[in-house]
């Protein structure tokens, strides 16, 4: 796989590069889109030979018969993760910010209120809030250079309706990497005040050497009677456009209360995105062995030379690929910073104030793109702001 090839994905009914004006006034023709959590990159070839395979075939019906993707899911967890998942546990949703939606009207009521520990992806917010429940905002602490949950503080603020916590693990953004200590006390935390926790691990794939992801099912057994892990191959492999995730519920009343909303939903498989998670799981694995340090090298490279521009600072990250830089340090607001980055250095970022409280002096910078675009980022940011 070539990750330096670069890819023209402009007119290509891409929200990355097909928005960038629209929504940030910046040319698609000479700008760069680094916003979006989606690669520039093609994903492992088995997954465009699973497609092709099916476009030759030439009928395109409902899908049916999940076996081999729940039994492809079950072995990636086994294999990667050490946690062994039942395929009975696991349902199909169209993507993750679907299957939490599902989870907030399956487990909880208009009104109550749903846990973030922010800044965090913004999707969750947006999609609480659309459901008609209440935001309850647990603001990181930010110490020694990562983020930390201040359970205490949120602890002394519960006004009682809260009924679910969502945790994003990996955290995005931040690239923070929860230690079993700190996803053990979160699940006592949990118990002790009878919280659902919804648990996003979408990037749980994506960690850097010297790091390791531990799946919240793992890190105590005890929070598994409330608890619902999410997971994709979706950011793994760059097939966001499927559009298909995994919720997984150990618990058998939990599962039962998921299926009915999910009946409610009027939703079923989309068959081509479970062709190419399966196709992904089963043949993807040396890719992704292959990716992790190409990325890895585009991660020290953008924070390298983020941390050289006046007034600004990286967050060390051990996942994901979403650099969270603080511009504080600049002495300049925020629009500002965004006016200088979107029209003068013609970069799509993504905003921090979207991710909430904490994230007003920051901007979300994609960096899983060919490094000759990171390259020419790093120059236009400190030629802007130098």
């Amino acid at each position: 796989m070539d990750f330096n090839e670069l890819i023209d994905r402009r007119h290509t009914h891409s929200l990355k590069w097909d928005l960038l004006e629209p929504l940030y006034g910046v040319s698609p023709d000479s700008g760069l889109a680094m916003w979006v959590a989606d690669m520039d990159f093609r994903p492992p070839p088995a997954v465009n030979e699973a497609l092709a395979q099916a476009v030759a075939h030439g009928v395109h019906g409902y899908f049916g018969d999940e076996s081999a993707h729940k039994a492809a899911i079950s072995s990636w967890m086994q294999r990667r993760h050490g946690w062994s998942v039942d395929p009975d546990w696991i349902m199909t949703v169209h993507g993750l910010v679907a299957g939490t939606a599902l989870c907030l009207q399956a487990f909880t009521a208009e009104g109550d209120g749903v846990i973030l520990f922010t800044p965090v992806y913004h999707a969750f917010a947006r999609t609480i809030r659309a459901n008609r429940r209440e935001v309850v905002e647990s603001p990181l602490v930010h110490r020694n250079g990562r983020y930390e949950m201040d359970l205490e503080t949120l602890a002394a603020r519960l006004r009682g309706h809260e009924k679910m916590v969502i945790l994003c693990s990996p955290h995005n953004p931040g690239g923070r990497v929860w230690s079993r200590e700190e996803l053990k006390q979160l699940a006592d935390f949990c118990v002790a005040h009878e919280l659902l926790l919804v648990s996003d691990e979408i990037h749980h794939d994506l960690v850097y050497p010297g790091h390791k992801h531990i799946p919240m099912a793992l890190a105590d057994p005890a929070i598994r009677a409330q608890l619902v892990m999410l997971t994709a191959t979706t950011k793994t492999f760059n097939i966001a456009g499927g559009l298909t995730g995994n919720v997984i519920i150990e618990n058998p009343a939990l599962l039962t209360r998921f299926k009915v909303a999910h009946l409610a939903s009027g939703t079923s498989p989309n068959r081509f995105g479970v062709l190419m998670a399966t196709a992904a799981y089963q043949q993807g694995e040396a890719w992704l062995e292959a990716l992790i340090p190409y990325l890895d090298a585009n991660r020290r490279l953008f924070d390298a030379g983020i941390n050289a521009v006046p007034g600004f600072r990286s967050m060390a990250m051990a996942a994901t690929y979403l650099a969270w830089v603080d511009f504080s340090g600049t002495g300049l607001t925020p629009a500002q910073v965004q006016h200088k980055v979107q029209q003068e250095a013609g970069i799509a970022a993504s905003h921090g104030s979207t991710f909430g409280s904490g994230g007003e002096n920051c901007l979300r910078f994609n960096f899983a793109t060919p490094k000759s675009r990171v390259e020419d980022a790093l120059e236009r940011l400190q030629h802007v702001f130098g």
